[in-house]
């Protein structure tokens, strides 16, 4: 996918015309929000807000224990750990992936108006 993308994007370049630039343009949105969707996700495993529960040792345990000590034992549903933690084990769902690819999608399109 990404090959393809970067060849689309490189013939519009290249070729300086009114499609290869619209064909550019949908390269660089899908390239931008693909990228935001998968980041965001990895970020959040990576952080430690895995399928398997909150990791031990990592900055999402970090954010549960301060989170638990502020609420008087336990992490309050609708938190920011909370919110997180349900990213970890489900996803981003359907309206947040909406949401991180249209920002990840404005993104793309802002850095090709530079780049052109």
């Amino acid at each position: 996918m990404n090959r393809l993308l970067t060849t689309i994007f490189l013939f519009a370049f290249i070729s300086g015309s009114y499609a290869g630039i619209i064909l550019g343009m949908v390269a660089a949105a899908a390239a931008g929000a693909a990228t935001a969707v998968t980041g965001v996700t990895t970020a959040v495993s990576t952080a430690g807000f895995t399928s398997g529960g909150i990791a031990a040792g990592t900055y999402a345990a970090s954010m549960m224990s301060a989170a638990a000590t502020a609420a008087g034992g336990g992490v309050a549903a609708g938190s920011t750990v909370a919110i997180l933690q349900s990213i970890g084990v489900i996803g981003l769902g359907v309206l947040g992936t909406a949401a991180t690819g249209g920002i990840g999608a404005a993104g793309g399109l802002l850095i090709y108006a530079l780049i052109i």
